[in-house]
């Protein structure tokens, strides 16, 4: 099978809450677009949006969508049933018993994945040590698929007890349920590793996304022909659709992680690997820090509900463009974490009613009404004034008063993402750049900087659409993982042995992607802990992987302890396939005379001051000019605040440093 990669047209969609962004690499020559989402059927401005840049012309689409990920937060799920051993009919429930609520009264509870009269119970074991007691007989094997289809359920979770340590009894009950016509997600498959909760619990949030996930993609695929289609995972890699919809858990993430893939392959293009990301979108922003390499967590939680499988360590706050302002009881200023989204959006868009923060940059004059979308959409300038004047004088405030101090809200939320990732981890925020995307971030990345002490801001080309263009830059990744629970002095032929079923699953499913040979590259870990520990460390499996360990204990915890016994709990095993690696700054530079658009007034800083508004694609490469300046292109604004000095290298990248005159 060939590798679908070699297709020289490639089209990145991204879907956010508030807008979706395409990215067409056709050879040298870039094309984008932006169109408002369609929340009822994302598929539709999907859809919408291949043909426009495509028509009838066939391309590789890779797909970032949040189908999965609102699923699971609005609880619209497929309903699941819960097969598991007998005498843990009551898992999911009791969890780790964690108390999120320690002294509230009357605590809420968790919500339940799967309710009690949808779980059935199993008459089998299986021992830690892989040993059967008492085996599963077929007659029970009957029963449990009478019991499984009496529920009606869409969907069946199945998990039973040590199943990553002998997956017997659970591979014979998929097949039974299989054959009765069920859709089956099966813990062995999906996550096979030790901690039953967490297992159970990413096994169910599985068998709730996956219907609705593989619905979505088959009314896209419908539409897309005979166009392939690439789903992106929550760990930065691509799978084929079909995938994509029988492990759908696996996509939780999938639109930020296209982000944080874009936004580091811009950094190091321009040689600068130790950065903070800052993805602010319409109804959201993301963040994470990369310390030379994309951060990798297997520690995730989703809706109150651990999700095991690898994804890129992101933390998000509901902060977006359009976030709504109100006033709570005591008239205090809130921001967020209502969002406007596509439908109605922000009052400047002509239909919503809640004064948002992209209302208020517009009303601050931060944002350029003619200009916006590159001009295919230009915004209500009266009516946004009058809703930022109507809760100024509910508020008792002036409205630029008002309308700052949206800003400023929003502004401490994001900050305090920032500092999430940074500081609470032990990272000293003046040591990284900050790279600001998605079609607000420009707006705010200033203001962040300064309010963190970053010096060195990197906004890259197509910064509003740098989730899309991730997408297709996104290598062909699948994640493989085994529990065994053996003493840290393993050998490396056992270990080899213990690898080996993972290396021939991985080497079969990537090859059915289309990879295969000396384009699939293979890169073991292991899950490492002290003897007695509750938690692990991840070590490549490469030299002194013992001594890798405790450095890496070290550097966590301030102390190692080299007489203590090891244990090796999980192995692990990424496959990856090389994406493409095309030149999205090709031809961008621009030679010539530095000339504003125009200068308009806006308020920087508090204060009203003329600010000249340049056009991005017409900046000069190598040309420099100080803030306070406004800078726009068809898919992002960017203020310069006072105090700040722009340069615009040799690929066209802007470069933000403190200190300019």
């Amino acid at each position: 099978m060939s590798n679908p990669h070699l297709t020289t047209r490639l089209l990145g969609v991204d879907t956010g809450g508030t807008f979706t962004d395409l990215v067409l690499l056709d050879g040298p020559e870039v094309r984008t677009y932006k169109l408002p989402s369609t929340p009822d059927d994302p598929s539709r401005a999907v859809l919408e949006g291949v043909r426009h840049l495509l028509g009838e012309e066939q391309a590789l689409v890779f797909h970032g969508s949040t189908v999965a990920t609102n699923a699971l937060l609005e609880g619209k799920g497929a309903m699941v049933t819960l097969v598991t051993t007998a005498g843990f009919g009551d898992l999911l429930q009791i969890g780790r018993q964690h108390r999120g609520q320690l002294y509230a009264l009357q605590p809420a509870g968790r919500t339940s994945l799967v309710p009690a009269e949808r779980v059935v119970e199993v008459q089998e074991r299986v021992l830690a040590d892989g040993t059967v007691e008492p085996a599963l007989s077929e007659e029970e094997v009957e029963r449990v698929v009478a019991a499984v289809r009496a529920t009606n359920c869409e969907s069946v979770a199945l998990c039973l007890l040590h199943s990553y340590a002998n997956p017997q009894h659970e591979a014979q009950l998929a097949q039974a349920l299989l054959a009765a016509g069920c859709r089956v997600s099966a813990s062995h498959r999906v996550l096979p590793e030790y901690r039953e909760f967490e297992r159970a619990s990413t096994t169910a949030v599985n068998a709730a996304v996956s219907p609705v996930m593989s619905r979505y993609l088959e009314r896209l695929q419908a539409g897309l022909g005979e166009r392939p289609l690439r789903i992106m995972q929550s760990n930065g890699g691509a799978i084929m659709a079909g995938t994509a919809g029988s492990e759908a858990v696996r996509t939780i993430l999938s639109g930020p992680a296209g982000g944080m893939v874009g936004a580091f392959a811009a950094a190091q293009e321009a040689g600068c690997e130790r950065i903070i990301t800052f993805d602010m979108g319409g109804t959201s922003t993301d963040v994470g820090l990369c310390d030379g390499s994309i951060p990798l967590t297997s520690e995730t939680v989703i809706a109150d509900w651990p999700v095991k499988v690898p994804m890129i360590d992101i933390h998000t706050v509901g902060a977006g463009g359009g976030s709504i302002a109100s006033l709570d009881t005591g008239g205090a200023l809130r921001v967020g974490p209502e969002s406007a989204g596509a439908d109605p959006g922000p009052v400047c868009y002509g239909r919503g009613q809640g004064v948002t923060v992209t209302d208020a940059n517009l009303y601050l004059g931060r944002l350029h009404p003619e200009r916006f979308l590159g001009g295919r959409m230009t915004l209500a300038v009266d009516r946004c004034c009058q809703a930022v004047e109507a809760l100024a004088a509910a508020a008792g405030l002036s409205p630029q008063r008002l309308a700052e101090g949206i800003i400023e809200v929003a502004e401490e939320t994001m900050a305090g993402a920032l500092r999430v990732v940074s500081v609470a981890q032990g990272h000293d925020p003046r040591d990284f750049t900050l790279l600001p995307f998605g079609g607000a971030g420009g707006l705010h990345a200033c203001a962040l900087a300064e309010m963190l002490a970053i010096e060195r801001i990197l906004i890259p080309p197509h910064p509003g659409l740098l989730s899309a263009v991730g997408l297709v830059l996104a290598d062909v990744i699948r994640d493989y993982s085994r529990s065994v629970l053996r003493p840290g002095n393993a050998t490396q032929t056992e270990l080899e042995e213990l690898f080996q079923p993972l290396q021939q699953q991985a080497v079969a499913e990537m090859g059915a992607e289309g990879i295969s040979g000396a384009a699939l590259q293979l890169e073991p870990s292991l899950d490492m802990r002290y003897r007695g520990q509750s938690f692990e460390i991840t070590v490549p499996l490469a030299g002194d992987f013992c001594r890798t360990f405790h450095e890496r204990y070290q550097n966590l915890y301030g102390y190692r302890d080299e007489d203590r016994e090891l244990e090796i709990v999980t192995l692990r095993l990424r496959a990856v396939g090389c994406g493409p690696r095309p030149d999205l700054q090709h031809g961008l530079c621009r030679a010539g005379d530095l000339a504003p658009l125009v200068v308009e007034s806006l308020v920087v800083a508090g204060q009203q001051r003329p600010c000249p508004v340049y056009q991005r694609s017409a900046l000069p490469c190598g040309t420099r000019f100080s803030g306070p300046a406004l800078i726009v292109e068809e898919t992002a604004t960017h203020l310069v605040n006072p105090g700040w000095q722009v340069r615009v290298d040799e690929k066209a990248n802007l470069l933000l440093e403190r200190g300019g005159a």
